[in-house]
């Protein structure tokens, strides 16, 4: 009597499944380990060949997508590294509208339309609403939650 399934112990190669998450960030660069950490799982599942439907910047993850920022140089460079995802990949990085203007972050538009000459945010990331983590919510198989 066979006691395991045939896919394990046939030398056939297993099918693999590939997962779409939507990744959440909602501390800032400095303040926990969760940005990187959330980064380096993405980097990971890309080279697997998952997909991320979008990484969604919430609170103070609002920060990640700052053009200004200048870490010491003993740290990561976060910023960089987004902004290299985003450009390799074509991962959607976004802000959430509530959490960037809370914090003062304008992209160009919206600078231009408060009468403000702003440019706040790095290259790849953009500022929207909080119904686009929704919606990756409802297109991804996994969602995931870095940060406080």
């Amino acid at each position: 009597m066979d006691y395991y399934p045939s896919y394990l112990t046939s030398d056939a190669p297993k099918p693999l499944k590939f997962v779409k998450f939507a990744i959440q960030i909602n501390s800032a660069p400095w303040e926990s380990q969760g940005g990187d950490t959330a980064y380096q799982f993405s980097r990971a599942a890309l080279k697997l060949g998952h997909e991320i439907v979008r990484i969604f910047f919430y609170n103070e993850g609002a920060y990640h997508g700052l053009r200004w920022m200048a870490p010491p140089e003993d740290e990561k460079p976060l910023l960089q590294r987004w902004s290299a995802l985003a450009a390799e990949h074509g991962v959607d990085l976004v802000i959430c509208i509530s959490a960037a203007h809370r914090r003062g972050l304008l992209e160009q538009t919206e600078a231009t339309r408060m009468g403000k000459i702003d440019n706040d945010l790095a290259d790849g990331f953009r500022i929207a609403g909080l119904g686009l983590w929704v919606d990756a919510c409802l297109k991804a198989d996994r969602f995931l939650v870095f940060g406080a």
